[in-house]
């Protein structure tokens, strides 16, 4: 099924039509807010398209797993730590994340961090 979510900037806030944010509250994870694009509700067989902001001084967990991650950053400024190399990134940046790499996003700065992170559906559960 084809589907639109038009997207609404209201003062540095992203949201998109019909998408409902999840402030995510994991060990190894803070200030991280995630919202489902495309997914399994869209009927999309092969991919999940999220949007993640991170508040100043948040950060994903560092990890690795099967699936790759193409990124585009949309909001502020913030890091990328690949293997053990961290690299600073900002708007209109991308990243290729390759499968099983170690890896994490990062906020150090005071204002918030968001960008697109597109992953592949390895099983129909995941999002």
């Amino acid at each position: 099924m084809s589907t639109i979510k038009h997207f609404q900037e209201k003062k540095s806030v992203f949201q998109w039509d019909s998408v409902e944010p999840r402030i995510i509250e994991m060990e190894g994870i803070a200030g991280v807010t995630k919202h489902i694009l495309i997914g399994r509700e869209d009927q999309s067989p092969h991919y999940i398209m999220r949007f993640f902001r991170l508040e100043a001084g948040g950060h994903s967990e560092l990890e690795r797993h099967p699936q790759e991650h193409g990124v585009i950053v949309l909001q502020g400024k913030g890091t990328i730590q690949i293997a053990d190399s961290i690299t600073e990134v900002k708007p209109y940046d991308v990243a290729l994340i390759s499968p099983n790499e170690l890896h994490q996003f990062s906020n150090p700065f005071d204002e918030p961090f968001g960008f697109v992170c597109v992953i592949p559906r390895l099983t129909p559960e995941m999002e």
